[in-house]
């Protein structure tokens, strides 16, 4: 028997081997996770495989659910909930009224703390990484109502972690009114980001791994480095034309 633990508060999951008694072999029953996250704009589901200390992702997928970051979740939104989740971030963390927009859900939801938000995101990036990563990492979760920063080693975890309000979503309802955003528009989502993210020093990292739909939509349109140079061209393709004529050029969902 393989446990893992995920940490304080979280139960053991739990894989199964048996020895077959005519090959003498000791067989290991694939151990699966599942993991559903309530975002402001999306909701997601993650399936994967625990191989040999590593998560393999089995299936993936999401829906806009849009949320988003009101004081208080729409009713419409609380009308839509029907399916089992387990875990909530920004958007049900920071609602006034999310008592009764969990009251609807058919298991108790795990509201997770910005602290364990970040180090979730830092488990699961750096678990499913090709190649394990020296020294200090920072992992970058940008979710559509906050971003979670987590700076630690892939042996001993995170040893750093802060959490800003300032998500894709949140800049894009605020600022983005233009389809293309105009100039102006860009300069202002900036300005805001930095703001906010200026108000905490981090610490240094010898590398930095992106996660989240962000990263993984920046990534279908500039590839896996985000480097400043990259970053720079992928703002200048988002903005050269109608957010519904660059999604269906790089295979991406116009809500995003």
């Amino acid at each position: 028997m393989m446990a893992l633990s995920l940490g304080p508060g979280w139960p053991q999951v739990q894989s199964e081997r048996r020895l077959d008694g005519d090959a003498g072999i000791t067989l290991w029953r694939p151990m699966i996770c599942a993991c559903v996250d309530i975002g402001t704009n999306t909701t997601r589901v993650l399936v994967a495989e625990l191989k040999d200390g590593r998560l393999i992702e089995v299936l993936q997928q999401r829906a806009f659910t849009r949320i988003g970051m009101a004081p208080q979740i729409p009713q419409e939104k609380i009308a839509e909930v029907a399916r089992v989740v387990e875990v909530a971030t920004a958007a049900i963390r920071a609602a006034l009224n999310r008592d009764e927009f969990l009251a609807g859900m058919p298991v108790a939801v795990e509201i997770l703390d910005e602290d364990e938000e970040a180090r979730m995101a830092f488990l699961g990036a750096t678990a499913t990484l090709a190649a394990e990563l020296p020294g200090t990492v920072a992992v970058v979760d940008v979710g559509g109502g906050s971003t979670e920063i987590a700076v630690g080693t892939v042996a001993g975890g995170v040893e750093w972690s802060s959490s800003f309000l300032v998500g894709s979503g949140v800049l894009a309802d605020r600022y983005l009114r233009s389809d293309p955003p105009g100039l102006d528009e860009l300069r202002a989502a900036r300005d805001h980001a930095m703001e906010v993210l200026a108000t905490r020093a981090f610490p240094s990292a010898e590398s930095a791994v992106a996660v989240g739909g962000s990263a993984a939509s920046l990534r279908a349109v500039v590839g896996d480095a985000l480097d400043p140079p990259a970053l720079k061209r992928a703002l200048g393709i988002l903005c050269a034309g109608p957010c519904s004529d660059v999604a269906a050029r790089y295979s991406l969902d116009a809500e995003r």
